[in-house]
């Protein structure tokens, strides 16, 4: 069986498309083709990276390999110059009769850079798994009427991130059999990914389709997406107390952030009164922080000379907010009051003369 071929050719489909249309320059994408056949394992399977020509964003090209009964795996991959990062974007198994399957997942971040979704640890997320193929006649071969959904996840640990993530120890915290041709939409409310501290897990969810195994090929991967999950931001404000009043310059203020979210604009506002949400108040000079990356990031400001922005004697509040593609949202604030009127305590006397 491993010498008869059928010559049927995959037409490849890059779906990286605007992931990497702003960063040409930086990003080489490339894909895998992995002969899978009886008996060999896939670690020792025959494996032809398609580089010429270029892999575009978006196209396609017939496969360099014909497809064996055992079928084919290809894998859409990409690599980053600077840092060194190789990302697997999506993968499509290719057989003379196992279904076909596709996952897509949707959250609230429009982000695409690298491919991978990403959303935070308190926010939902869709997965859609479409399945193709599928048969249901009582003779129809057992890997041709069923497919497995298996959905993992794995942390990334305290400050850490998916370079150098060991995948084989990821957790398995659901499996289902499909076995109808339809789009099977799943909602989470909140990840899974362990943790005591939930608003601070980060890690990723891996939803995977699967083949049966069955006489003629082995258990082969169909389709998988993974979603990366960051923590939620927390910060403070330290150099002025809650209530104290200022009389002459202000103080001298010290801003410290824990896991910015890597698409988020942050600074520090003041404005009259006691502290409320959605108050417009004066950007403090020096406070922005702007971000579009890959990763959280932890940042400490120090602020001086913001005297500026104060205007009349009062109550005053200072308050930090972040905002990302989920909203605005309010990490610290202290309310203080601002007292620069000067007393002058004196007599006045005359002296009368004839």
């Amino acid at each position: 069986m491993k010498t008869t071929f059928i010559h049927t050719f995959a037409y490849v489909s890059l779906a990286a498309g605007t992931a990497f249309g702003q960063s040409a320059n930086y990003f080489t994408n490339y894909v895998r083709q992995v002969q899978l056949e009886e008996g060999v394992p896939v670690a020792e399977a025959v494996k032809w990276d398609i580089t010429v020509p270029p892999i575009n964003p978006d196209g396609g090209q017939l496969s360099p390999l014909a497809i064996n009964p055992g079928g084919a795996r290809f894998e859409l991959w990409t690599v980053q110059s600077d840092p060194l990062t190789t990302y697997l974007l999506d993968s499509k198994y290719v057989g003379t009769y196992v279904p076909v399957a596709d996952v897509a997942i949707m959250t609230e971040d429009p982000y695409l850079y690298t491919g991978i979704p990403r959303t935070r640890a308190d926010r939902p997320f869709i997965v859609d798994v479409t399945t193709n193929g599928l048969l249901s006649a009582d003779d129809a071969p057992v890997a041709s009427k069923s497919v497995k959904l298996l959905r993992h996840v794995q942390s990334y640990g305290v400050g850490g991130s998916d370079v150098g993530v060991d995948r084989e120890q990821a957790i398995l915290v659901h499996q289902v059999s499909l076995v109808d041709n339809a789009t099977h939409r799943l909602s989470y409310a909140v990840t899974s990914i362990p943790g005591a501290d939930r608003s601070k897990v980060r890690g990723e969810e891996t939803f995977s389709v699967y083949s049966l195994e069955d006489y003629q090929a082995d258990e082969s991967k169909l389709s998988a997406m993974r979603v990366q999950i960051w923590p939620v931001a927390d910060g403070s404000i330290t150099g002025i107390a809650g209530g104290e009043v200022i009389r002459f310059d202000a103080p001298q203020l010290t801003i410290t952030l824990h896991d910015l979210y890597p698409d988020s604009t942050t600074y520090a506002q003041v404005y009259e009164g006691a502290p409320r949400l959605g108050a417009d108040g004066k950007v403090v000079t020096g406070s922005a922080l702007v971000l579009y990356g890959a990763n959280p990031v932890d940042r400490t400001l120090t602020i001086s000379d913001w005297d500026s922005v104060l205007g009349d004697d009062g109550p005053w509040t200072v308050e930090v907010l972040t905002k990302t593609p989920f909203g605005i949202d309010r990490l610290d604030y202290v309310s203080f009051t601002l007292d620069r009127t000067m007393e002058v305590n004196g007599t006045f006397t005359t002296i009368e003369t004839d």
